[in-house]
């Protein structure tokens, strides 16, 4: 059996397809003594309380139904909406991101920066531009898009 994401995955995928729902991300991590199995969801107009706690229990049915145990340690299930800073995973997240205002983070620094914040004003399969304000100045720095980390939507203040 694969890797306990991977895993969540398969399970979840046709559960959130037959309740019309984006599956976002997947993941299993350990926070202090405890591990969190995080499922998140979305769709059109925002997911509801109990879109979460149908997909929690449907999940949490599958996943006790299987031996060998894929997570044989103690866990928290968590099933809720990515939230307004979702993150960007896939080229579809990016394509509806552009426009919108993003945080990238990078594996390296570009131009002295690791970390940016602007708006998506395109993209290509290579590159992301990005409309970046430095103290009202607009500058567009264009990203490599294996240089980036990790991406989300961002609040601007």
């Amino acid at each position: 059996m694969g890797s306990v994401v991977e895993t969540v995955t398969e399970l979840v995928l046709p559960i959130a397809k037959k309740m019309s729902l984006e599956l976002v991300d997947v993941e299993f991590v350990k926070e202090g003594k405890s591990f969190y199995l995080r499922v998140y969801l979305d769709k059109e107009g925002g997911i509801t309380i109990n879109e979460c706690a149908e997909v929690s229990d449907e999940l949490g049915e599958e996943l006790d139904a299987l031996d060998p145990d894929p997570i044989p340690q103690a866990y928290y299930l968590e099933v809720s909406s990515p939230g307004a800073e979702r993150p960007l995973k896939n080229e579809s997240d990016y394509e509806k991101a552009v426009g919108d205002y993003i945080h990238v983070s990078l594996y390296q620094k570009l131009d002295g920066r690791k970390m940016y914040e602007g708006t998506l004003k395109s993209l290509t399969k290579e590159t992301l531009d990005l409309e970046v304000n430095l103290k009202g100045r607009f500058k567009t720095f264009t990203i490599p898009r294996d240089a980036i980390a990790k991406a989300r939507l961002a609040i601007k203040f």
